[in-house]
């Protein structure tokens, strides 16, 4: 059976900031990478991309869902950052004053509305971060470094995360094939390239497309965690030994 899923690196203030998006499909245990997309905004053209996928069978969206909270943290994310804060994969806060009319929760919103139910099964959404899910995936000690600081650190950040996810098409878990046409955001020498608003767009690619894998872990049944719970927000990541390949 075929499962079309789609990975979403969402921005905050998605008017002003591009949002990425990786769409692949699940079949026999294998996730192919199809298509990434860098430059997609505001969240009501999202939306519509999204509902112009036939079949789509799930969603996981590095974003904050459910935000009933007016100050603070969510509890879901000060229990995941109790978890893995020691290895710097800790969440900032998502609430109402900070963010009054999230495009994240409007977009989550009109997906309920089409039938992607929470944690669901046949027809779904999740919200996850990438961060501890990465740590959990590739067996890191720490979060990677490829966010913040000097471009050479970025550069080398996202060489080594793109170094890691083409170990996936060994896992023993969830082998990930790539499309040819979208090796260039895993080519070493061209992030070595890259600068400013490009260097920035492939690390959005990058971030989408471990949001793609953890859909498709999630699709899979593969052991995960959820932090918190629906009323108050939830963050999905997956659990257990590495499931990289070496």
């Amino acid at each position: 059976m075929k499962r079309k899923l789609i990975g979403v690196d969402l921005a905050w203030h998605s008017d002003r900031n591009p949002t990425a998006l990786a769409g692949g499909e699940l079949v026999d245990g294998v996730l192919r990478l199809c298509t990434v997309e860098v430059s997609l905004f505001p969240v009501d053209k999202l939306m519509e991309h999204l509902c112009g996928i036939d079949g789509l069978s799930g969603v996981a969206i590095d974003a904050s869902l459910i935000i009933p909270n007016q100050r603070g943290q969510r509890p879901c994310e000060k229990a995941l950052s109790s978890a893995y804060g020691a290895r710097g994969a800790a969440c900032h806060a998502s609430n109402t004053t900070l963010y009054p009319e999230a495009d994240s929760v409007a977009l989550s919103q009109q997906l309920s509305r089409q039938g992607f139910q929470h944690l669901g099964q046949a027809k779904w959404q999740i919200e996850c971060y990438p961060h501890p899910a990465m740590i959990e995936i590739f067996g890191l000690g720490r979060r990677l470094l490829y966010k913040k600081g000097p471009v050479a650190q970025k550069r080398a950040g996202q060489k080594q995360l793109a170094d890691l996810i083409g170990c996936l098409n060994g896992s023993p878990v969830l082998p990930l094939e790539i499309d040819p046409s979208l090796q260039h955001y895993f080519d070493p020498s061209k992030i070595d390239r890259l600068t400013g608003r490009s260097l920035k767009s492939n690390e959005d690619a990058l971030d989408a497309v471990i949001c793609l894998y953890i859909a498709a872990l999630y699709a899979l049944n593969t052991p995960g965690r959820v932090f918190g719970d629906l009323e108050a927000g939830y963050i999905w990541v997956p659990q257990g030994s590495k499931l990289a390949g070496e």
